[in-house]
């Protein structure tokens, strides 16, 4: 069967992408924070994912104020980088897995929820810098995707509990599936940051980390933080945080942690990364973790 074998969260700054385009990021402003996912990244080729579930959120680009989704899973073949104003990211088409995406929708519909099936959207650094940063510049994306969109841009968003449990239902889905599949599953968005206002530019270090912190183990503290927590100690835009959530969900009731980055700044916010493995309390299942703890705060 189908199994989730990581999870992978991220911040999914748009400058990011930026640099990467511009052959930026090892310079001595985006070299640190890079260098936080060099370690991901070679991790990565061991892996090989045949499919990531990406979670992230739509800037405008496939959705706007006629139709607001709560949930919106992509089961189309294949998607475009979104024009957000300055063209279209120089980046590879995304792959998508309509078989698995269209069984992972049919379950979490039959498990009574409400998504919003997509066939045809362009992505924008929402997902594409996600990508990126776990990649580089490859001439095809290494995996396919099935991108899942959370609202976390319009009030009402979904609530960390609702975001957990869909974690939860996607792993259920995706357990029931018949083929054998190396399947991982991306939070993207955050960490503290707001865009505009009196508190532009909050970054608020101590709540991240304890946030990172909370998703390791087997703790599940995080999914009952209220919108208002967020808002109040994270800023505005920190509700994307809900998104890494649904990561946590499809984990399992424990997980352990093989790579941790936080750094700030980056643009108006901090990064803040986390790669996690699924623990059944046996101990490794797998000898070349090679777990790297460290974390990076400049």
């Amino acid at each position: 069967m189908a199994r989730i074998t990581a999870g992978i969260a991220t911040s999914h700054v748009p400058l990011l992408g930026v640099a990467s385009d511009q052959g930026k990021d090892r310079d001595a402003y985006f070299g640190p924070i890079f260098a936080g996912y060099d370690w991901t990244r070679a991790w990565q080729q061991a892996e090989k994912p045949d499919v990531v579930i990406l979670i992230y959120n739509d800037h405008a680009s496939a959705f706007d104020m006629k139709i607001i989704p709560t949930f919106a899973i992509g089961c189309g073949e294949r998607y475009a980088s979104a024009d957000e104003g300055w063209g279209a990211r120089p980046v590879p088409d995304v792959e998508g897995h309509p078989d698995l995406a269209w069984h992972i929708a049919q379950s979490l519909v039959l498990d009574e929820f409400d998504m919003t099936i997509i066939n045809e959207m362009d992505v924008d650094h929402g997902l594409t810098v996600p990508l990126t940063m776990m990649y580089g510049k490859p001439a095809a994306w290494p995996t396919k995707v099935i991108p899942l969109a959370v609202n976390v841009v319009t009030y009402p968003p979904p609530s960390g509990n609702r975001c957990w449990a869909l974690g939860e239902a996607i792993r259920r889905a995706v357990e029931s599936y018949g083929e054998d599949l190396n399947v991982q599953i991306w939070g993207t968005g955050g960490m503290s940051h707001q865009l505009q206002g009196p508190r532009a530019g909050l970054i608020n270090r101590e709540w991240d980390n304890r946030f990172l912190d909370g998703l390791t183990g087997e703790g599940d503290d995080l999914r009952r933080i209220p919108h208002l927590e967020y808002l109040r100690e994270t800023g505005s835009e920190g509700i994307e945080m809900v998104m890494w959530l649904v990561m946590r969900g499809a984990l399992g009731k424990r997980t352990r942690a093989l790579h941790r980055h936080y750094h700030v700044p980056c643009s108006n916010t901090a990064i803040g990364h986390l790669v996690l493995r699924p623990d059944n309390g046996e101990g490794l299942d797998m000898t070349d973790d090679g777990a790297d703890l460290a974390t990076a705060a400049a």
